[in-house]
């Protein structure tokens, strides 16, 4: 029998950049200790309060169908939250709850993409982007950038990218890389995609993680409400991220498109875990500064160990997020090879640049989601693994 092809095609046909997370996982399912540093996630789960929130909720009663574009508080929960960060107008109308980010993403290329677009995305990008957009039949097109340039786009290379593009996937605070972007950054891409027409669609899943700057969101420039739309998530603010609760910020034409496409795929979320997450954001902003100050503690941590020279090895200023980027292309070894003796012979897991595209090769992404001390004996090791690595005699 024959499957359908759009799914294998969301791969590209390639890998899906994901093989050191299993070899480690597979180490310690095997027993062996491993210092695994590959996956965004916190070592601090959900908070109980917010367990026990969502249980009160779903004892209620709370447990049925979730119709539409999400339980009416939560929606006008999330839309003055985003107001008051952005100062954007934003109403209920303009938010559409979603079963997390990742949902979201999907969601908003489905209804703004048809097959044979283009849909533009940063290189380096998170791995799920490429798929997401193949899914929707459109042409997946990376943008590159350098790590000279901080992994921000150039005018000049979104220039040569943007004609003809109906949208374009940007992140920041971003994932691999760290790095939040500029405001003349963000005032490039908005100039770039007014000018050729293209819808803009920002992830903004760790816009609460933010070392150094500020976090501004492309929607609050002039003239962008109407053709930016937002990705936002309860995953990474509140560390709630097996509850799947996200949501997309868009104009209300867009929402109304994702409500139609979610009553035929979703469904929606859970009421009790909407609720649940309605108690969580009104726990303020206190509260959500306590979930990323773990991160803060080890971006602090990694300045201090890997902030000077190290042989083989260049720290990428990391100014959000909870993740490091490594240059490592002083070692002569690409990120997979790096990354697969760092693994064999430190036991150390991190993830290669280049499951995150091209202009990530060379470079390492490092999760901080470890305790700090054994995160910074992780830091010590690597960096003296990558001062052995450069005196290797050339073969």
């Amino acid at each position: 029998m024959r499957l359908a092809k759009r799914v294998s095609d969301m791969t590209g046909g390639g890998p899906d950049g994901w093989a050191i997370y299993y070899q480690a996982r597979a180490m310690a399912e095997a027993g062996q200790p491993v210092t695994n540093l590959t996956i965004g996630e916190h070592d601090v789960r959900t908070d109980p309060a917010i367990l026990d929130a969502m249980h009160r909720s779903a004892r209620a009663g709370n447990t049925g169908y979730t119709f539409g574009a999400g339980k009416p508080a939560l929606r006008a929960a999330v839309a003055e939250r985003v107001e008051l960060r952005t100062g954007v107008r934003t109403g209920p109308e303009n938010v559409i709850i979603t079963p997390g980010g990742q949902a979201g993403l999907f969601a908003s290329h489905m209804v703004l993409c048809d097959a044979g677009d283009r849909a533009l995305f940063i290189d380096p990008y998170y791995a799920t982007y490429p798929g997401t957009i193949r899914a929707t039949g459109a042409e997946a097109v990376p943008v590159p950038t350098r790590s000279a340039d901080a992994f921000q786009p150039t005018a000049e290379v979104l220039d040569a990218h943007l004609p003809g593009a109906r949208t374009l996937l940007i992140n920041t605070p971003n994932n691999p890389t760290g790095v939040v972007w500029s405001r003349p950054t963000l005032e490039r891409v908005a100039d770039a995609v007014t000018r050729h027409g293209t819808w803009l669609i920002s992830d903004e899943v760790y816009d609460t993680q933010i070392w150094e700057g500020e976090h501004l969101s492309p929607r609050a420039l002039p003239g962008m409400a109407e053709r930016t739309v937002v990705i936002g998530s309860m995953s990474k603010s509140h560390a709630m991220t097996g509850s799947r609760l996200g949501w997309v910020v868009a104009p209300a034409e867009v929402v109304t498109a994702i409500t139609t496409l979610a009553t035929s795929t979703t469904y929606g979320v859970a009421p009790f875990i909407q609720d649940a997450a309605l108690f969580a954001l009104q726990q303020g902003g206190a509260f959500e500064s306590a979930i990323a100050e773990p991160f803060r503690r080890r971006r602090d941590i990694a300045m201090r160990v890997l902030g000077g020279p190290n042989p083989g090895l260049r720290l990428i200023p990391a100014s959000g997020a909870m993740y490091l980027m490594l240059d490592i292309r002083a070692t002569g070894l690409s990120g997979n090879a790096f990354a697969e003796r760092l693994l064999a012979e430190e036991a150390i897991a991190v993830m290669p640049g280049e499951s995150f595209g091209a202009a990530a090769a060379g470079h390492l992404r490092v999760a901080m989601t470890i305790e700090d001390n054994a995160f910074e004996d992780a830091l010590v090791r690597i960096a003296a693994f990558a001062g052995r690595v450069v005196q290797e005699p050339a073969l």
